[in-house]
Formats: C-alpha cells, sequence, structure tokens
C-alpha cells in the first residue's frame, strides 16, 4: 500500500475516530452547546469536561509525538508557522464565536452532524464551507495585490 493511501486511511480513521467522540459527548446536539454557552442562563458545564480531556490529551500525546522528525506517512508535520496574534486572527475567532453560538454548531460538530442524517447539517455545513472559501478567496486577493 502506497505512503499516500496509508496517510489517507489514517486521516479517514482519525475523522471517524473524531466523529465518535464528538457524539458520544453530544457535541453534535447544538441545544447541548448553546447550553454550554449560555452562562447568564441554563449553563451545562458537562462539556468543559469535554474540553479539558481534548485539552490534556492533546497536552500529552503531541509532546511525545513531535518529539518525531516526522509523522508515520509523510514527510514533515504540518503545523501552523504564524505565531502571531493579529487582528484578521482577532477578527476570525470572533466571527467563528459568534457563528458557533448563533448556529450551536461549531465544524467538526457540523460535519459529524452530517453523518447523522441531521437536517440541520444541510445548511451548517455549506455555510462553513462558504465561510472559508470567502477567507481564501479574501486571502488570496490581499497576498495577490502585495506581490
Amino acid at each position: 500500500m502506497s505512503r499516500a493511501t496509508l496517510r489517507n486511511l489514517a486521516a479517514l480513521a482519525s475523522g471517524v475516530v473524531f466523529g465518535l467522540g464528538l457524539s458520544l459527548a453530544q457535541m453534535t446536539n447544538p441545544d447541548k452547546v448553546l447550553n454550554f454557552l449560555d452562562v447568564a442562563g441554563s449553563w451545562d458545564a458537562s462539556l468543559l469536561f469535554v474540553l479539558g480531556g481534548a485539552v490534556v490529551v492533546s497536552a500529552v500525546v503531541f509532546h511525545f509525538i513531535l518529539k518525531r522528525r516526522a509523522p508515520l506517512w509523510d514527510t514533515v508535520f504540518h503545523l501552523p508557522l504564524a505565531r502571531a496574534i493579529d487582528k484578521p486572527l482577532v477578527i476570525g475567532s470572533a466571527l467563528f464565536g459568534i457563528g458557533w453560538g448563533l448556529s450551536g454548531y461549531c465544524p467538526g460538530p457540523a460535519i459529524a452532524s452530517g453523518g447523522l442524517n441531521n437536517p440541520e447539517a444541510l445548511w451548517v455545513v455549506p455555510s462553513i464551507i462558504a465561510g472559508a472559501a470567502l477567507q481564501r478567496w479574501s486571502h488570496y486577493r490581499q497576498t495577490a495585490d502585495i506581490d
């Protein structure tokens, strides 16, 4: 089996495990997420355990994995290079949070909800894709103006 096939199978398996985790944690339920975000109302803090567990697992696993020279089925790690907290990052983060707060979905749970035949995912996932495409187009235009 080729390296590219193994890499794609690993990505698929990772996505399936991630989606199952989101479903088990009920992050695919927008009411659960909105209650988590509603700290002044009917706040449901149970998702703090999910978020905390994800941070702990990621911190431990990344500590060991990043000691490797490269991933198993790729030649380099593809990590973000930008380190600055700049205006586009803050604005993008705010827009992401507003979208999450309005819909109760962020990209991972939205895609996992599509796998659960949730009709809301039919409009949420294309909206997320359109937003990502708009960001790419805007970034391309800005960098094309600089060059």
